[in-house]
């Protein structure tokens, strides 16, 4: 017995071991590319219309998994936590033109944070549905503030906020002269500082607090978390993310919105991809963020592809019916999303 239970835990070890090297080795891998190879292979339309805004939903989705996957909190206003980052770095930008833009996009999360912890004082009393509804009050109402308050917008006539051009150290990163391949660097690079955070966080005795609260809220209380420290701070770290996402929204891909842009439509669309890619997983994030955003894509060039030739409002509509189709099955097949889907692969492939 003693010889078997030798050979068990020398048979864990190896694959365990085995398996840490080939995620380090495959993040790295996938890291490299990102970095070296994708600025250089993919043209503009790849990266202002694709890898942009997937990198940009994949930090807002990383920050609701945070506060839905994480610390339980369900939450339907990430479009205004969006929009309130967008507009505090519009105003920062034009206030303090020699400010650094880099510094504007962390600074513009905590404005985000401030107001998402003013939104989640319900938490303490109401939760599940109630507090998505709650959430989903604070969304209709920013919106309709930074339409009604010509100040966030400088009395631009026409309503809009545009990103002014500001360079970081000699290189144009916002503004129309700004390059394709600049602003998807910074968004990579700002999206890996983030996933990086995160995932020291959620080792944390914080990231602890919120998966305990998640789990059972009066046992935790009853343990000793404070209940409304650790969901306010689940709710300000969270908006400060999508504070965040909401500024490179507008300053590295539109160039220009309006508060049509965070409307309740994108709430619901970064709700669908933490819930897609797996609640409660970094890397669910970053794969529901992908599958929402690239696969409509990849399905609007698939009839030119196979030679359909079909009318346009038809074709739309089959593309509609199979991304929801795919969508239905994924959670049929792992209610807990794409990326429990593939952990479940690999421990049966010994990955």
């Amino acid at each position: 017995m003693i010889v078997l239970s030798y050979f068990n835990d020398l048979y864990g070890t190896f694959f365990a071991t085995r398996s840490r090297t080939i995620n380090t080795v495959f993040v790295t891998v996938i890291s490299l590319l990102a970095l070296f190879a994708v600025p250089t292979l993919a043209n503009e339309y790849w990266l202002q219309a694709i890898l942009i805004p997937f990198l940009v939903f994949a930090l807002a989705a990383l920050g609701l998994n945070l506060l839905t996957g994480f610390a339980g909190q369900l939450s339907l206003g990430t479009g205004g936590f969006m929009a309130v980052g967008a507009y505090a770095a519009f105003k920062m930008t034009t206030a303090w033109p020699e400010m650094d833009i880099i510094a504007i996009f962390f600074i513009s999360g905590f404005f985000a944070a401030g107001v998402g912890i003013l939104f989640g004082l319900p938490s303490l009393r109401i939760k599940g549905f109630y507090l998505a509804v709650a959430t989903l009050a604070a969304q209709f109402f920013l919106i309709w503030l930074f339409n009604r308050v010509p100040w966030f917008y400088n009395d631009n006539p026409s309503g809009t906020i545009t990103a002014p051009p500001r360079t970081f150290a000699g290189v144009m990163v916002t503004g129309p002269e700004a390059a394709a391949e600049v602003r998807y660097l910074v968004a990579l690079v700002l999206l890996a500082v983030f996933v990086f955070f995160s995932w020291n966080l959620m080792r944390s005795r914080f990231g602890r607090a919120w998966m305990a609260v998640r789990d059972m809220d009066v046992a935790a209380e009853i343990v000793g978390i404070p209940l409304l420290r650790t969901k306010l701070l689940a709710f300000g770290v969270s908006s400060y993310l999508c504070g965040v996402a909401g500024a490179l929204f507008v300053f590295l891909y539109l160039g220009s919105a309006e508060t049509i842009a965070f409307d309740v439509n994108v709430s619901f669309l970064v709700l669908f991809m933490i819930i897609v890619g797996g609640l409660g997983s970094i890397a669910g994030s970053i794969i529901g963020a992908a599958f929402i955003t690239i696969l409509p894509i990849f399905l609007t060039n698939l009839n030119p592809i196979l030679g359909i030739d079909l009318a346009v409002d038809i074709a739309k509509h089959i593309e509609v019916i199979i991304f929801g189709g795919l969508i239905i099955v994924i959670l049929i097949l792992e209610p807990h999303g794409i990326a429990r889907l593939i952990a479940i692969t690999r421990e049966r492939l010994r990955i």
